[in-house]
């Protein structure tokens, strides 16, 4: 059964950094797409980041490219993303999730079915 645990949120000051773990104990996260989605307060779920299985290739939302990086860690079975110069309007919880397919070159289209269980993310002074 596979089974995400994200780790590594809490308070952070704008223009700090934080960063992000997504294990997992129940498969080979190498082996398949994952993405990170933050759900900020009063809105949807939304996508932000992902690695595609097929070739590791990265896709980021217009709000976090530049800012945050997604990359995986194959002996540590980990995925992180980076988040770098956070602003107020990062905050939220974070979820990894599993993708249904192999390339994510379209971000907003990828099928998510597993998700971990959230990480809160706080950007304030």
């Amino acid at each position: 059964q596979v089974q995400l645990v994200e780790s590594g949120g809490g308070l952070v000051q704008p223009g700090g950094s934080m960063r992000l773990s997504c294990t997992s104990s129940g498969t080979t996260l190498y082996n398949i797409l994952i993405g990170w989605l933050r759900q900020a307060p009063g809105k949807e779920r939304e996508a932000i980041a992902c690695i595609s299985s097929s070739d590791g290739s990265t896709h980021y939302t217009d709000s976090a490219k530049g800012r945050f990086t997604i990359s995986r860690d194959t002996a540590k079975n980990a995925v992180y993303l980076q988040m770098n110069d956070l602003e107020v309007e990062d905050t939220g919880v974070y979820y990894c999730a599993r993708g249904t397919g192999t390339i994510c070159a379209r971000l907003h289209t990828v099928v998510f079915d597993i998700w971990g269980q959230g990480t809160q993310v706080t950007v304030s002074l």
